[in-house]
């Protein structure tokens, strides 16, 4: 038994952890508090861009507690985003790193989607890509 008594909070905890600790280590930040809001951003732009059904379809492959964070602020009848430009999908991940820029926001959100590629299923990614912008997409690299 977990020493809260929750193992299924406990869980969703350990595996936010390890997705952190994935972009953390691909981004080479050393940072799990930035890897976290990289990868808050990234999702929570990224369900802006799908359509109503794919965003909840992707949504539902999260660990509960990231799933919770996929959904704050969601606005279903505002989506998909009207920009829908690769310019404008980056200047919204850029916003939450104000006070402390990142180098290269387009890699930085290739790694989150590296680490989204290996923990949602295939079929599911797939179909969030096709789902993207072409330029968005290519940010995405394709599963093997």
């Amino acid at each position: 038994m977990s020493t809260s008594g929750f193992e299924s909070i406990d869980h969703t905890v350990q595996l936010t952890h390890e997705w952190i600790n994935e972009i953390d280590k691909a981004t080479g930040w050393d940072s799990k508090p930035r890897s976290y809001r990289l990868l808050r951003s990234v999702l929570q732009t990224l369900h802006d861009l799908l359509p109503i059904n794919e965003a909840a379809h992707l949504g539902a492959q999260l660990p509960t507690l990231l799933r919770g964070v996929y959904y704050e602020h969601w606005r279903p009848a505002a989506t998909p985003a009207r920009d829908r430009d690769r310019e404008s999908f980056l200047a919204r991940i850029d916003q939450a790193f104000a006070t402390d820029p990142i180098d290269d926001t387009a890699s930085a959100v290739t790694d989150v989607f590296r680490v989204l590629s290996t923990k949602v299923s295939p079929g599911e990614i797939e179909k969030v890509r096709h789902a993207l912008p072409r330029h968005i997409r290519d940010l995405w690299p394709a599963s093997r």
